[in-house]
């Protein structure tokens, strides 16, 4: 896959250079050291700050502008690897050997098919359907394919029911919960029961059937909103070609795997963001990984979460041309409105991500009139936000600002630039569903209350008009 993409590599480690002489070396030393539960931290709105767990999957540095998948900077990542080994080092903790690796990427092809699963999309209007919400409909699908979960024998183990319900014992008791559950009946037994039932659909299999499956229906949700019917994968090919193979019918040229691979290795991880909680929320409940996935898919589909690449394609057919991109951000600026793809809410630098994007974004603009002109937008907006809000407010391009360029100038259609994240993103949901389970503790946080007491009870008959508190 690398012939003739020695330049996308050089772009790479150009960006790396500028991030290493812009950043300093040391970690978080509160945040990378094993904790003695419970702990203490400082905690906002929407857990913002909690520490729920610890994770040897990946780190993030928003200070710094740092991204870590299991002791590898992504620069590294991007210039040398390739998502299947990105996919294998999340799942498994270790790179491949070449053995290992070659089995894997045998197995993504073969689990990528997909029948039963696909035979039951084409009952519905797929065509008409958001693409997120059919890969929602695809996980549940896969959940019938691969496992029997779902099948009129499936008897739930109802230890497992109570072992979940136990968790929440602990955690309501003051001043900070127990040790452990109140009721642990043979724990070590059950605790094996539970580990032998997840490996029906919550196993190695099912994380690689999800990784080859989603990627899967999302390619049969593109040809069929394209008119076609869905296509088989060509064994000979790259996960990320022949993710492009299955949308559009092409194989693509050694440029657009490449481009498409850095792309998916870029989007594989990201700590706990919104859709990996939900994920992991999901799992602990002892649900499993097939269900896990499709509420990180949900999710993902919310726009505070993903599609914000869409967005910012939208904003730069609304700027219009680069010369307007002043007078466009001092009206938005006076009306303070948020400009698109700009910010993190854990980046107080800039993105990593968007270091290797921006680069990949002007070399394959050079090849479209189209990317030519909407990235002479992006920077000249870059400089003028960049220059007014960088270094007071820390604001600086996120992931999200470049990567609609990159898919438009490889002819993707903007609906498909959050399936193509959820496609990625497989990888780290279930290598952090992996982990976690490892030493499952069923989330359950607390609300604070702040309704009324003590009020007596109105027959029907006798109720007026209430005020609300």
């Amino acid at each position: 896959m690398r012939g003739g993409t020695q330049e996308i590599t050089d772009l790479i480690l150009n960006a790396k250079e500028r991030a290493i002489k812009e950043t300093s070396h040391e970690p978080e030393p509160e945040l990378t050291q094993p904790q003695k539960w419970p702990i203490n931290c400082t905690v906002g709105p929407g857990l913002e700050g909690a520490i729920a767990c610890e994770t040897k999957v990946g780190y993030v540095n928003g200070a710094k502008g740092w991204l870590i998948y299991r002791g590898y900077n992504i620069f590294d990542l991007c210039a040398y690897s390739t998502f299947e080994e990105v996919s294998y080092l999340l799942l498994h903790g270790l790179l491949p050997t070449a053995t290992q690796l070659e089995a894997f990427k045998k197995k993504l092809v073969q689990y990528a098919h997909i029948p039963y699963t696909k035979r039951l999309l084409l009952s519905f209007p797929v065509e008409k359907m958001n693409p997120m919400a059919v890969l929602r409909l695809g996980t549940s699908f896969m959940r019938q394919e691969f496992t029997d979960v779902e099948s009129e024998d499936y008897i739930a183990d109802t230890v497992r029911i109570i072992n979940a319900d136990e968790d929440s014992i602990p955690m309501e008791t003051k001043p900070m919960g127990e040790e452990h559950a109140i009721y642990e009946f043979r724990r070590e037994e059950r605790e094996k029961k539970i580990r032998d039932e997840l490996k029906g659909a919550g196993g190695d299999e099912s994380c690689h059937h999800l990784l080859a499956g989603v990627a899967s229906v999302m390619a049969a949700a593109a040809r069929l909103r394209a008119g076609g019917y869905p296509l088989e994968p060509d064994p000979e090919l790259s996960f990320a070609a022949n993710l492009l193979y299955m949308m559009n019918g092409k194989v693509p040229s050694p440029l657009e795997e490449r481009i498409m691979d850095v792309a998916l290795i870029l989007h594989a991880d990201h700590g706990m963001n919104a859709s990996t909680f939900a994920s992991m929320v999901v799992a602990s409940t002892l649900s499993d990984i097939y269900l896990s996935v499709g509420a990180g898919i949900a999710a993902l589909q919310g726009p505070l979460h993903g599609g914000a690449n869409e967005k910012v394609i939208e904003m730069f057919h609304e700027i219009g041309t680069e010369a307007q991109v002043k007078a466009w951000f001092e009206k938005k600026r006076a009306a303070k409105e948020k400009i698109m793809g700009f910010g993190h809410r854990v980046y107080k630098a800039y993105d990593p991500r968007a270091r290797v994007l921006a680069p990949l974004a002007e070399y394959m603009s050079n090849k479209s009139p189209e990317g030519k002109k909407m990235f002479g937008i992006a920077k000249a907006l870059e400089n003028e936000v960049v220059s007014t809000l960088g270094s007071e407010k820390k604001i600086f391009p996120n992931v999200d600002f470049y990567s609609g360029i990159v898919y438009t100038c490889m002819g993707i259609a903007p609906e498909f630039f959050t399936p193509i994240f959820a496609v990625s993103r497989v990888a780290g949901w279930t290598a952090r569903v992996q982990e976690y389970l490892k030493n499952n503790r069923i989330f359950r946080p607390r609300a604070m209350y702040l309704g009324a007491f003590d009020k007596e009870y109105t027959p029907l008959e006798q109720r007026g008009n209430e005020k609300k508190d």
